[in-house]
């Protein structure tokens, strides 16, 4: 019994640790770091705290099963990275861009739809996690996307790691 009430302490404590942490790391990110590519026109979007927030716990839910830390499991060649994001056609490395493609998503060449393999609101009888995904919480996501590089450096999208 003592075992058991240790764990649940244990495990409560982690968790509060988290949320808290969660918390600070989302708040100590300054407007600059906050703001990312709207659109192919240059335009710029800061992200409100909240957006932050729910851009993770939003990818969290739908993506990271496949693009953890953005990496693609399916091809590890083209991850969610600036680079790769940039190269693609049409370029995917703004807001605007994301949001189109998880609307319906494409080959990275951008001839072949992939709706059927690829989860997004075209998609939503086969993914149903995508189901309530509003255009506010697509644009969070993306957010997530484009914050990540600031955040965690060339880690995210399966970049090398030079120490």
């Amino acid at each position: 019994m003592l075992r058991k009430s240790l764990w649940i302490g244990v495990v409560t404590m982690f968790l509060a640790l988290q949320t808290l942490v969660g918390r600070a790391w989302a708040s100590d990110l300054d407007p600059l770091t906050r703001t990312v590519p709207a659109n192919d026109q240059g335009q710029t979007l800061v992200l409100s705290l909240q957006q932050v927030k729910q851009g993770k716990r939003l990818f969290n839910y739908a993506c990271a099963q496949c693009h953890a830390g953005g990496v693609t499991k399916t091809d590890p060649n083209i991850g969610l990275d600036p680079e790769a994001l940039s190269l693609a056609t049409p370029r995917r490395d703004n807001i605007q861009a994301l949001v189109n493609y998880m609307e319906n998503p494409t080959t990275y060449d951008g001839m072949t739809s992939i709706a059927e393999l690829h989860p997004s609101l075209k998609s939503t009888d086969i993914f149903p996690k995508m189901r309530n995904l509003t255009q506010d919480d697509l644009v969070a996501i993306a957010g997530h996307i484009l914050l990540q590089p600031k955040v965690v450096g060339e880690q995210w999208g399966g970049g090398k790691v030079y120490r």
